[in-house]
């Protein structure tokens, strides 16, 4: 079983947190890719919108008789064929959101969590103590733990830390989410992601329930005993 080190907001080592095998385990790159294809898809605004023949500006009075003009029959000014005429299948306001498996998604989170840990950009801290609501002080907390490029810090619940969530929000590439709300899209977004360590022993107890892994041990079974065979009697003669 693989093991992280816990530090403080000083960089110093407390302590070291087990990580569970089927969690950090394998990364599966191509459920990685839906979900984040999923979660882009979900928050797609959908405004787009043109015109058809029936919103286009125009009267609706034919322009001409039908026949007996020489010239081409036409309906409408609005017609599609014209210039300033509606647009034929053009796009309209909708949702690109989509049903994604809850099994799927909590595959994808452990397979993203696995790939950060994999590739050292995985940090816990014992705690998010802020005791002032100051930018520059949180700043140095940061630079402490060698944080320099855009990073996630994932707390328990963000309501009640209240100092954290204001030092936070004006720092240049950093985001704060709640241990309940993490995506796999916000895990392979950042390139450092800070977890407080009761929001990842959190985390990793629901995804380890989650799992959908067998257990290797198979119980042994009772051997049949081969069944009697029937043979018949000879009749007396």
């Amino acid at each position: 079983m693989a093991n992280i080190d816990v530090l403080d907001l000083n960089g110093k080592k407390v302590g070291s947190l087990d990580l569970a095998e089927e969690v950090f385990g394998a990364v599966n790159e191509d459920l990685l890719w839906e979900a984040v294809k999923h979660y882009r898809a979900a928050h797609r605004q959908g405004t787009h919108a043109t015109k058809n023949k029936k919103l286009v500006s125009g009267a609706g009075k034919k322009l001409w008789k039908q026949k007996g003009t020489g010239r081409a029959r036409v309906g409408s000014i609005r017609s599609p064929l014209w210039r300033h005429g509606g647009t034929v299948h053009g796009p309209q306001p909708r949702s690109y959101d989509y049903q994604f498996p809850k099994k799927k998604l909590l595959g994808a989170l452990r397979s993203a969590l696995a790939a950060k840990f994999a590739d050292g950009k995985l940090m816990v801290v014992k705690s998010f103590e802020v005791k002032e609501t100051k930018t520059k002080l949180f700043r140095e907390s940061l630079d402490k733990l060698k944080v320099e490029v855009t990073t996630l810090l994932v707390e328990v619940s963000s309501a009640e830390n209240r100092n954290l969530e204001l030092s936070s929000r004006n720092i240049d590439g950093l985001e704060l989410v709640r241990g309940n709300e993490v995506h796999p899209y916000h895990l392979m977004r950042y390139s450092q992601v800070v977890f407080a360590q009761p929001a990842l022993e959190k985390l990793q107890d629901s995804l380890r329930k989650s799992s959908s892994r067998r257990d290797h041990e198979e119980k042994p079974k009772a051997e049949k005993k081969p069944a009697a065979r029937r043979t018949r009697k000879a009749k007396a003669a």
